[in-house]
């Protein structure tokens, strides 16, 4: 296996490990796919170099839903056009114990914040401030899930020779968690707390793990678990290349490792 490989065998099972942001229906009514409990498995697709994060965790679904018996994929990003303009994508279209089903599949990074909006829901946002759970979920129901009813879909459905009508639309959301370092054990009420993976500082309070050792892995490895064996930088070196990120108002994901050699995730925030 060569290093790219490894890398994406990597993030397959970071991916993997992840688990669902909710369980059920309990947010939004939107409902998580139920697959039953599996080992990771190896990473059998192709993936091109610079696949970003998004699409790469789409080949990740379809490779994992693959290893059961019980699920049929029938596609996988079907564009729907109206005339020469695309009006969207379903994701992916399958059938689980012969029943069709429309998938939606979400992987983000959110952090908690306060500040940002009034509930619990509300407070999840994302590294940079331009997104949050709230938009994902709402553009999920009030835009993504609907495009299955549109009558530009309806050829796509033909082809494949399944009745709209028949259709369980589900959603597959899975999120890697950050919380305020002070607040590094909160619970929380509505989420999956088995999701939080770490939490966030800012900058300029960077100056209390000078004594810690960083990696600031590239965004497709912010999949990866942590491991010990990167190429690990001094305090020094870190809070300079922190900086380059700081100016261009970007939040880096970091490994940070201890003296006693405990690792953990962190987000770099420059927005305080």
């Amino acid at each position: 296996m060569d290093l790219n490989s490894k890398e994406i065998q990597l993030q397959y099972e970071g991916f993997f490990q992840t688990p669902l942001l909710w369980k059920s229906k309990e947010i939004f009514n939107l409902e998580q796919i139920n697959l039953p409990k599996k080992q990771v498995t190896i990473f059998e697709g192709k993936i091109q170099k610079k696949l970003r994060l998004g699409k790469r965790v789409e080949r990740f679904v379809c490779n994992e839903l693959n290893q059961y018996k019980t699920i049929t994929i029938l596609k996988e990003n079907i564009q729907i056009q109206d005339g020469n303009i695309t009006i969207g994508e379903i994701d992916c279209l399958l059938k689980q114990q012969e029943k069709p089903v429309h998938l939606e599949i979400v992987y983000k990074f959110y952090l908690y914040d306060k500040t940002a909006g009034s509930t619990e829901l509300e407070h999840w946002i994302g590294p940079n401030r331009k997104d949050s759970l709230v938009k994902k979920l709402t553009k999920l129901k009030d835009k993504q899930l609907p495009l299955l009813f549109k009558p530009q879909t309806k050829l796509s459905l033909e082809k494949l020779k399944v009745c709209v009508n028949e259709i369980k639309q589900l959603v597959y959301f899975k999120a890697q968690l950050f919380v305020p370092y002070q607040q590094k054990h909160s619970t929380f009420k509505l989420i999956n707390n088995n999701c939080i993976n770490g939490f966030y500082i800012y900058f300029k309070k960077l100056s209390q793990f000078s004594e810690c050792k960083f990696h600031i892995p590239t965004k497709v490895n912010w999949l990866q678990e942590t491991k010990t064996q990167v190429n690990w930088i001094s305090f020094k070196k870190f809070e300079l290349d922190i900086e380059v990120f700081m100016r261009n108002k970007t939040s880096p994901l970091c490994w940070m490792k201890q003296s006693n050699g405990k690792i953990y995730k962190i987000f770099i925030i420059w927005w305080s």
